[in-house]
């Protein structure tokens, strides 16, 4: 369901991508350096996966904004609707239309600037991802993916993060090519694929006001809650996810060093029967006879298919995105742990 949703997202940002950089960007080959949000898109993804999202489920929509100089001002979103494999005459390109048609009508902003999505205890680097983001980025220069995790979001602290792909990737994922040679030379590791781009949300003078009202009005046993010494459900899960990856990059070295021992011994292959060859020539001209024709020696021995290794490296970043995400979690629970230790020294 979420890489249908990403294609179908994704062939659906040429519409955007003409306007934008028409109407709002007159530097548009200037690289994003921030995403400014706004706080009514924060509070409506939020708002999407508390009413669709279920555990695992993962929630997307649509980004809309527009570019200044070097900012990304993200204005508004709308989500991409759920529907089931039943609804096979729903087109969710001809929605993004109709949605972004009736923005333009109301004046709001409408221009396409990217996509968000939803994430299960981190897991977002995926190839269904990749290629998503790559056909945004592609038709859209300044596009960016949003990653929302309401997991760390509901333990008190606002997980939303944005990504792009690196210009190396990029021109990786022009050439299609990800073969381990094709990777060397671009020098593409799971630190580069993606760069983070710094987000800040604005909000408009009222709201704050607001906001400070309603902290005002707040009961202060709410936020005993984030004081809780409990881990171990979140910190096993996430330990339990990081086991399965590195089982999955287990058994890719393992067919990685598969291929490499083929080719090591058809490369022996080869070298005994030009030997064999280079013999019997020699002996054919001893008896006065024409040697032996030269034969295309890769015709003989065809070359065994190199694993493609871009999953290999998706899976390595996402292994770092997990062991980043304990090292945070670990960071605050052992700070709790401290504190609580020192206000037990002091009562007693």
């Amino acid at each position: 369901m979420a890489a249908r949703k990403e294609g179908s997202g994704a062939a659906g940002g040429g519409f955007g991508a003409s306007k934008g950089k028409g109407k709002a960007a007159a530097a548009g080959d200037a690289a994003v350096k921030q995403v400014q949000i706004d706080g009514l898109v924060v509070l409506k993804i939020i708002k999407h996966y508390q009413e669709e999202g279920q555990g695992n489920e993962v929630v997307q929509g649509v980004l809309l904004g527009l570019v200044v100089d070097d900012r990304l001002e993200i204005t508004n979103c709308f989500p991409f609707p759920q529907h089931t494999e039943d609804d096979a005459d729903f087109d969710e390109v001809q929605y993004q239309m109709e949605m972004m048609r009736s923005l333009r009508h109301v004046n709001i902003d409408h221009l396409h600037v990217g996509w968000y999505q939803s994430t299960y205890y981190g897991s977002f680097v995926t190839r269904a991802l990749l290629d998503s983001q790559f056909s945004y980025q592609h038709a859209i220069e300044e596009s960016v993916v949003l990653i929302y995790d309401p997991i760390k979001t509901a333990q008190g602290s606002l997980s939303l993060k944005a990504y792009r792909l690196t210009p190396k990737l990029m021109e990786v994922c022009k050439e299609k090519d990800f073969s381990p040679e094709a990777l060397k030379k671009a020098n593409i590791a799971y630190e580069n694929m993606f760069e983070e781009v710094p987000i800040v949300i604005k909000n408009s003078y009222l709201i704050n006001v607001m906001l400070w009202e309603l902290e005002k009005k707040s009961a202060v046993a709410d936020r005993h809650e984030l004081l809780s010494l409990a881990s171990s459900n979140h910190l096993g899960k996430s330990l339990q996810l990081l086991m399965d990856r590195v089982d999955e990059m287990s058994q890719d070295i393992v067919k990685y060093n598969t291929y490499l021992r083929n080719v090591s011994k058809q490369q022996q292959q080869k070298h005994q029967y030009q030997q064999r060859r280079q013999q019997e020539n020699m002996q054919r001209q001893s008896r006065g006879e024409a040697p032996l024709p030269e034969e295309d020696i890769n015709k003989l021995f065809k070359p065994p298919q190199p694993p493609a290794r871009m999953e290999s490296l998706l899976i390595a970043g996402q292994i770092n995105t997990y062991c980043q995400n304990i090292k945070e979690f670990n960071a605050q629970n052992l700070g709790k742990l401290f504190m609580a230790q020192a206000l037990q020294d002091y009562n007693n």
